[in-house]
């Protein structure tokens, strides 16, 4: 025979068994409850529904007919068109590189042509280079600002230039910080220590003897092999004793 004290026991062990089904049996009926919400819901608004999604795919069709059957074919001529200004440019023509010679575009005319070609892109670059040698510093600080690269080393000198132009217009706070900019930007032994050399130059010119030694510092101790490397201890000599 069970004990009282058993059945007791024996009950104890089934109700949690109970519960445990009827939790199961809440949430099949909650996800159903859900379910039907869902379909309910797409029964009622599959008309909005419906062109939601063909102006997705016409959305997505109409960008790569745009990039396929207009933008590539505009590189192309754009590439082909640009050819005389940069070998103007390479000559240091660069009046003609950026405005033409009457018979083959320059710069800002494939700028203005073709702006939504990497080809325009590249020639907000060089017509910023351009006007830089030109000493039309404004301009050149105008086109290069538009110039975007993901290649590190080719943006490095961009900024770098802007930096050129605002050192030419004396406007040495903004000058330093585009130099320490463009040398942090991409880290190497050619354009780092001229930059961190030319910001350095530019923190002296604002008496701000400590930044310039920091830079000045940074070349001696991460470029000691190149030329600024061998130039670095006259400036922090110099420095250091305006410091002091």
């Amino acid at each position: 025979m069970t004990s009282k004290k058993g059945k007791k026991q024996e009950q104890k062990t089934r109700i949690p068994e109970k519960k445990k089904q009827g939790q199961s049996g809440d949430k099949f009926e909650g996800v159903e409850n859900l379910l039907t919400r869902t379909e309910r819901y797409i029964e009622e608004n599959q008309k909005s529904l419906t062109f939601i999604v063909l102006a997705i795919i016409v959305v997505i069709f109409g960008y790569m007919g745009y990039r396929h059957l207009y933008v590539a074919p505009l590189e192309e001529e754009a590439v082909s068109q640009m050819y005389n200004a940069e070998r103007y440019f390479e000559a240091d023509s660069f009046r003609l590189a950026l405005y033409g010679d009457g018979n083959n575009p320059g710069f800002l005319d494939i700028i203005a042509n073709y702006g939504v070609t990497k080809s325009a892109n590249l020639a907000n670059y060089y017509a910023g280079i351009s006007y830089l040698h030109l000493g039309e510093y404004e301009d050149a600080i105008h086109y290069l600002s538009r110039f975007h690269s993901r290649d590190e080393f080719l943006s490095a000198i961009a900024v770098g230039a802007m930096g050129d132009a605002y050192l030419e217009l004396e406007e040495y706070e903004q000058a330093a910080s585009l130099y320490e900019k463009a040398a942090r930007r991409r880290d190497n032994n050619f354009t780092s220590p001229i930059y961190f050399l030319k910001a350095g130059l530019a923190y002296e010119e604002l008496g701000q003897y400590r930044k310039a030694l920091e830079m000045f510092e940074t070349i001696l101790n991460d470029y000691p092999d190149t030329q600024e490397g061998a130039e670095a201890r006259k400036y922090i000599g110099r420095v250091q004793t305006r410091i002091n």
